[in-house]
């Protein structure tokens, strides 16, 4: 007896207590619950989403539609929708354009071609690039696009930067816009070319010697990796328009917004200095994002100001303005936006009052 009592082992002494593994069991079946629970969808309060966020815009319409009609019918809101409505139905269908270029260049050129129609060198590559905007007939909105497709099929960036400053002042159409919103000034034509280019190269060359890979965010592209030359196309074309498009329409709100609360009285003031008419001129021409096609015509009806201070008007509206710096940033980054900007407006701002200065 004695034996069989001292072998016999106790639970105390060599097994683990049961209630504390049951109880961890525990715990973690009622974590796990709770995560089943939380997985279900069980609603933890207020959820907000599309439909009921439409409803309540609706219902609040409705309720404020005497309000809302009124503020509409102010004059400053009616003159920010005219404007609004003016930078978007003048520049969507040249993004639209250069989306479609943007595709085709994406989808059905082989980057081959690119290494034989430009130089190797960069140095080179960069005018050849600034020379091939002339070919486009699209405005600036048409260019991001395509500039990021040039990128994505191996172009190096310098000559990239280069065709997307050139290409909305030099093309055919803009320069016979110029002509026609300039009788008898042909120096204005030659005048807007010259300065254009330079500029155009001069930030190439600028981003080839001090640019950084970091600064330049590669553009996006859906992959398309297995899927037919019609689909990939199609499949490109959706994402530009719904990337670049959204930018564009708070670029065009920006400019209405500035376009509205800036008095008219000011342009009289600045135009009696003509260093501050320059400048003002170049900054006008930022806010108020007119598409290149059609900036001849405004700048032809600042009479009160200089030819250089217009000439400066049309060199730096194409390059740089609101919708093109939201544009720039959603394609190449905000880092990049951010340095590239402000460089080619001060840029465009020296150059252009030289060529002013010795052409005009």
């Amino acid at each position: 007896m004695t034996t069989t009592n001292q072998a016999r082992p106790t639970v105390t002494d060599h097994e683990p207590p049961e209630p504390s593994v049951n109880g961890d069991q525990g715990e973690r079946g009622d974590r796990g619950d709770q995560g089943d629970r939380g997985d279900r969808g069980e609603p933890k309060g207020w959820q907000f989403n599309s439909p009921l966020v439409l409803t309540m815009l609706l219902l609040a319409g409705v309720v404020l539609q005497g309000p809302v009609r009124g503020a509409l019918a102010a004059p400053v809101m009616q003159s920010w929708m005219t404007v609004f409505v003016a930078v978007i139905v003048q520049a969507l269908p040249f993004l639209v354009l250069g989306v479609l270029l943007s595709a085709v260049i994406a989808v059905f050129v082989p980057p081959s071609f690119f290494a034989r129609a430009l130089p190797e060198r960069p140095a080179l590559a960069v005018p050849v690039a600034g020379m091939a905007g002339a070919v486009l007939p699209g405005c600036e909105c048409a260019s991001v696009p395509v500039a990021g497709a040039l990128v994505r099929r191996g172009v190096t960036p310098a000559a990239a930067l280069a065709f997307l400053l050139s290409a909305p002042a030099i093309n055919p159409i803009v320069l016979t816009a110029t002509a026609v919103a300039f009788p008898g000034e042909p120096r204005m034509v030659l005048a807007r070319f010259v300065a254009s280019l330079l500029v155009a190269c001069a930030m190439g060359w600028l981003w080839q010697r001090l640019g950084r890979t970091d600064w330049l965010r590669p553009p996006a592209r859906p992959a398309s990796e297995g899927l037919g030359k019609g689909a990939a196309f199609w499949g490109s074309v959706r994402h530009d328009v719904m990337h670049a498009g959204g930018f564009l329409v708070v670029g065009a709100m920006a400019a209405a917004t500035l376009k509205a609360v800036v008095p008219a009285g000011w342009l009289g003031y600045a135009a009696g200095n003509p260093v501050v008419s320059v400048l003002a001129l170049a900054v006008l021409a930022v806010l108020l994002s007119i598409c290149s096609e059609a900036d001849a015509f405004v700048a032809a009806s600042l009479t009160q100001f200089s030819l250089t201070a217009r000439l400066t008007f049309l060199v730096v509206g194409p390059m740089i303005d609101l919708k093109l710096f939201a544009m720039q940033t959603a394609t190449f980054g905000r880092g990049f936006a951010l340095r590239f900007a402000p460089a080619t407006f001060t840029l465009a701002v020296l150059v252009s009052s030289l060529v002013g200065a010795v052409l005009l």
